[in-house]
């Protein structure tokens, strides 16, 4: 009788008895059947709207919100306006802040920008004197518009908690009472998704995961929040179609807490299930064609923008749940990446395989949150050690709204602009290169790291002020500037930017030393390029944005282009984009792709999650599980025998919630059964546990970065040589 109990314990993985973790199971019979459940378990159930009237019809809702029709318009004809190319969906209380931040920020810079276009006019109707320019240029009084920034793009907002004051907290902060930010700008939405949960997650993903399962799962009809159905729709049923202009999504969240860590890449599974859907939808032409609608062929982009926990912080003692946290998203990204984009098992292309391998997103940026620790070390002036706490969150806040801007800048379609804008700034359209949906779509894959640098310029047109702006970076140093992207995080005095790489590649004494042997050898990357960060990166992408008056030479642009040569020699696709009059100095942002998978932060974390959650006793408090990952990454043949000696078939919760896991879970799982009244939409929380098979896709995928190489291109030639003892002299040599 003692030997059916395992059995019996297996075949109920999925049910609601969540004490079965520790056993282990060597039957191979046992084992099939483990492994029918996972696959099983693993197929996605998100509510998708399948009315394309109705959704079309929330959409115009959403649209009449998002773009009020003034008065004076009403009897014009009505063409609706197109949604931003661009979505930021914030959740949890770091990515809502951040969201809101990249927010202020652009339209903070378009409210400049008009109202300096509106005093222009004014002055331009007061016919001002020659004279008082001559005074303005001999008392050499510098041009406002060229030290301030003029981007104009607005994307949609989006911010969601498992928090019933989300709102009041944003309404109340110094975004919202400054400036009417939040009353102006209609394109921030908020989701209240308080009548499902309002008191968080308790810092436990796989908690944050399932409330977002039963979000997902309900019918968008009967959540009593009207708004939702709007939102719904726009995220997820209509990504992909004409009537849905957005095109590049971008989700923000900090992993290693529970609500974003865990919501988040629900979030983006439901709005890639609804994606593929599509795909393979056969429902007859003259049904879409009534709508004029097209499902298919209409590329979208989707980025997680996942905020890293402190690692190594001599000076705090971080909480280890946020290295776990963090380690199993990192460890579920990887899994999904690797079913999704190189598992060769999975080559079956039919709609039931594919739809049971997606992958959140197609891009996981990834920004350290010891970017402040390492600008404090570089400080050598101290003034960072004055700087209060807030001071702090808003300088590394801003370091992440940098990048998202200059993304977002460089994919703009002139759509997203004001009509006139570009009349308006004298910018010359056929000499910015930018990125599409598709380019971003082809370059950037996997976990991706980001190079971040700025230099102040003097505007071009400014003859009379040249030598007065010489010695504040009217010559832009292009080595320095580059040199600076990738180097530790530091903080720019002249500009106030943080500046820097986003994730290091190795531990940051190691890397310092690196860096310094880099610039002492005139910019030598013999050494540095040795670093699998840049060794085994397959594809970066990098934008140069430029102020609109200043012209970059093309001996600068292409000196640029030969340190990303030198520093990454395995590249197999490199992409640029010259953004002009989105900023007020030149930066350089550089998307590194893949690789960051290999660096010391990142493999910590997913060991430290792995160590605690999966490890058997004998090898949770050793160092012997860490040595063999790094075996298992780097040997020829991955011995996976040995990984099921070390780990158990599945995630143990109770590792981390302690004894009120079996509290929680019947709980939990009770709210589910209330609120979704389908017993066949019922999902347990076991039904999410990460298994022993999301381990070993993620050494899966480690190891194929770990082995990515390119050969250079040889010369192939039919005809014989002219002059074989040319040829034979070379051999000697």
């Amino acid at each position: 009788m003692q030997a059916k109990h395992p059995i019996k314990t297996i075949k109920r993985s999925g049910s609601e008895k969540s004490d079965d973790y520790d056993i282990v199971v060597k039957s191979k019979k046992i084992n099939k059947t483990l492994k029918q459940t996972t696959e099983k378990d693993s197929t996605p159930k998100y509510f998708t709207e399948k009315d394309l009237s109705r959704i079309l019809s929330n959409l115009d809702t959403l649209r009449a919100d998002v773009y009020p029709t003034d008065a004076s318009q009403l009897n014009e004809a009505a063409v609706n306006p197109n949604f931003p190319s661009v979505c930021l969906i914030g959740l949890g209380r770091c990515g809502s802040n951040i969201a809101l931040d990249v927010a202020s920020l652009v339209h903070n810079a378009r409210n400049y920008y008009l109202n300096e276009f509106h005093n222009e006019e004014n002055r331009r109707k007061e016919k001002e004197s020659r004279a008082v320019t001559w005074i303005q240029r001999s008392l050499k009084l510098p041009h406002e518009e060229a030290i301030k920034p003029i981007f104009l793009m607005e994307p949609l907002v989006m911010l969601g908690d498992l928090d019933k004051d989300i709102e009041g907290r944003i309404r109340f902060s110094s975004k919202g009472e400054s400036n009417n930010f939040l009353a102006e700008y209609n394109k921030l939405k908020i989701m209240d998704l308080s009548e499902v949960h309002a008191g968080g997650s308790g810092n436990a993903p796989i908690l944050g995961q399932y409330l977002a399962k039963m979000i997902l799962n309900k019918e968008t009809d009967q959540f009593t929040n009207t708004d939702w159905k709007f939102i719904h729709s726009y995220l997820i049923d209509s990504c992909g179609i004409k009537a849905n202009q957005s095109r590049l999504y971008f989700y923000i969240f900090s992993a290693g807490g529970g609500t974003g860590s865990g919501m988040a890449s629900e979030f983006g599974l439901a709005q890639q299930f609804s994606y593929m859907n599509k795909t393979f939808d056969t429902s007859p032409e003259k049904d879409q064609a009534s709508h004029s609608q097209a499902f298919v062929f209409e590329p979208i982009f989707t980025s997680g923008i996942c905020i890293l926990p402190n690692i190594n912080d001599p000076s705090i003692e971080t909480s280890e749940a946020l290295h776990i946290n963090a380690g199993r998203l990192l460890c579920k990204y990887l899994a999904e990446e690797w079913d999704f984009s190189y598992n060769v098992e999975n080559e079956d292309s039919s709609t039931e395989n594919l739809m049971n391998r997606i992958r959140p997103w197609n891009a996981m940026m990834l920004i350290s949150n010891d970017i402040m620790r390492y600008a404090e070390e570089n400080d050598s002036e101290g003034g960072i050690q004055n700087i209060d706490v807030n001071t702090m969150e808003m300088y590394a806040n801003q370091y992440i709204s940098q990048q998202i801007f200059n993304i977002l800048s460089a994919q703009a379609v002139t759509t997203d602009y004001d009509e006139n804008y570009f009349r308006r700034a004298g910018i010359d359209l056929g000499e910015t290169i930018r990125l599409d949906a598709n380019d971003l779509f082809m370059s950037l894959a996997g976990p991706v790291a980001i190079a971040y640098a700025e230099s102040v310029v003097a505007s071009n047109i400014d003859a009379d002020n040249q030598s007065a702006h010489h010695d504040n970076g009217q010559s832009v140093d292009i080595d320095d500037l580059f040199f600076r992207s990738i180097d530790l995080p530091h903080f720019n005095k002249q500009t106030q930017a943080i500046e820097g790489v986003s994730l290091l590649p190795i531990e940051s004494n190691q890397y310092r030393r690196a860096l310094k042997h880099y610039k002492e050898n005139n910019n030598d990357a013999s050494k540095l390029k040795e670093l699998h960060f840049f060794k085994n990166c397959s594809s970066i992408v990098s934008i140069v944005s430029l102020p609109k008056d200043y012209k970059l030479s093309y001996l600068d642009l292409n000196k640029l282009k030969t340190h990303l040569n030198n520093l990454f020699p395995n590249t197999t696709l490199k992409r640029y984009a010259l953004v002009i009059g989105a900023s007020a100095n030149l930066s350089l942002t550089t998307l590194i792709a893949k690789s960051p998978c290999l660096s010391d932060d990142f493999l910590t974390l997913i060991v430290s999650y792995i160590k605690r959650c999966f490890a058997k006793d004998d090898y949770r408090f050793d160092n012997k599980l860490d040595l063999a990952i790094v075996d298992f990454i780097k040997a020829d043949t991955f011995d996976d025998e040995k990984l099921h000696e070390m780990l158990m078939e599945f995630e143990n919760p109770a590792k981390i919630l302690d004894t009120n896991w079996y509290a929680i879970k019947p709980m939990y799982e009770k709210k589910y059964r209330e609120l979704i009244r389908d017993n066949k939409k019922f999902i347990s929380i076991n039904d999410i546990r990460l298994s022993i098979e999301s381990v070993k896709k993620s050494i899966h995928y480690l190891r194929e970065i770990y082995r990515h190489r390119i050969s250079k291109t040889e010369m192939i030639s039919l005809n014989t040589s002219l002059f074989p003892e040319d040829e034979i002299q070379e051999t000697k040599k």
